[in-house]
């Protein structure tokens, strides 16, 4: 299909951008990789009138360690986290989740800006994001704005973003010696969208575990994090009585969607397989 007709504005400028999503509302999208919205607006999914050009913006882009935390530009690419040695030093599990992201092709243009503000349910970053308790940054008329991730994410598709708003960059804490992270994806075929996915990680205090974040993605309308599973973990050692115990926990507090071809029950199962996985590679 064809896009339909719409005016195109090469933004040179961060407050140019503020002010044309305040000028133009829900009429207005922001390009960045233009993987999700190149798709959108063939398909006619949506109908902008106009569309904000942000890839020249070079504020938004590149990665650098700020005092405790690691900051990723928006418009830093899917390819550049991948092959970056601050993120394999600092968030190693971005390194490890990056090859499950499409393919190649899409690796190099898609940015991580994109993702974390389109929040599709089963996409990486957005699961990366709460696992490691990262923070959105976003700058809008009034301003800069530090949003928790688990604050972020409000519903399908939709985020605590306001309409004037645009996300810039997000902070995440700098890997300790100690943490233990892990990613885990079963899909159909290499690239696709996971059928369910699991980004994790904790702190090590000896072989026990601390601090445990669990986030799934392609199970709710938001990345979704397993909180009493989490807690259940807390203090103790992954060890085969322990991670039978997460699993039955997990399998009795997920409620997952379907999709067209995995029903809730499936979806159930393949959850307690990868959280079996990761937990007996912590143990190991």
């Amino acid at each position: 299909m064809k896009a339909a007709a719409f005016d195109y504005i090469k933004a040179t400028s961060v407050d140019q951008v503020i002010a044309l999503l305040g000028e133009h509302g829900d009429d207005a999208r922001v390009l960045a990789g233009g993987q999700t919205l190149m798709a959108t607006l063939n398909m006619r999914l949506s109908e902008p009138t106009v569309v904000i050009d942000i890839t020249g913006l070079s504020s938004m882009r590149g990665i650098e360690v700020r005092e405790q935390s690691l900051r990723i530009g928006a418009l830093t690419t899917h390819t550049q986290i991948e092959d970056s040695e601050l993120v394999r030093r600092h968030a190693p599990l971005l390194s490890d989740a990056a090859p499950h992201i499409a393919h190649r092709a899409i690796r190099n243009s898609g940015t991580w800006g994109g993702s974390i503000a389109y929040a599709d349910p089963a996409a990486e970053w957005p699961a990366c994001l709460l696992a490691l308790g990262g923070t959105v940054v976003v700058r809008g008329p009034q301003g800069e704005r530090h949003i928790p991730g688990d604050d972020f994410y409000t519903g399908l598709y939709s985020t605590a973003l306001r309409p004037d708003e645009i996300v810039t960059a997000c902070d995440l804490p700098l890997a300790s010696p100690h943490q233990w992270h892990g990613m885990a994806q079963l899909a159909r075929r290499h690239g696709d969208y996971a059928i369910v996915g699991l980004a994790a990680s904790a702190q090590r205090q000896g072989n026990a575990l601390s601090n445990v974040r669990l986030a799934f993605m392609g199970v709710a309308t938001t990345p979704w994090r397993a909180r009493r599973t989490e807690q259940l973990l807390q203090g103790k050692v992954p060890d085969a009585a322990t991670r039978d115990q997460a699993v039955a926990t997990l399998r009795e507090e997920i409620d997952p969607l379907p999709d067209l071809t995995n029903t809730p029950d499936t979806k159930r199962h393949l959850a307690g397989v990868l959280l079996q996985r990761l937990l007996a590679s912590a143990h190991a």
